[in-house]
């Protein structure tokens, strides 16, 4: 999927990558990509092991300068730093704002 496709997907409310999540804005783990890279297995294993599981909460609190790499990440109670590539692979939901 590429930034449009997630900007769109975003858009709709569907899930967008942990990597797109404007700072600050609070957002669900909805699940993680699935891959049959071997790597991204271990990655995705990883993730979940240190709390990324779907219903927690998530936001990016702060990013990396100048490239905006590595992300400050908050999930429940903890603060991990992912790299964009990590981020990517955890899904969020973004909720709608009430009118």
């Amino acid at each position: 999927m590429d930034m449009q496709q997630t900007g769109k997907a975003s858009a709709q409310g569907q899930p967008q990558g942990l990597d797109s999540l404007p700072h600050g804005v609070s957002a669900t783990v909805v699940g993680l990509r699935q891959s049959a890279d071997g790597r991204a297995s271990a990655m995705a294993l990883r993730l979940m092991e240190i709390g990324f599981l779907p219903g927690e909460p998530v936001r990016v609190i702060a990013k990396g300068f100048p490239a905006a790499d590595p992300l400050a990440v908050r999930v429940g109670q903890a603060t991990f730093a992912l790299r964009r590539h990590e981020a990517a692979q955890v899904l969020v939901h973004v909720p709608e704002a009430l009118p």
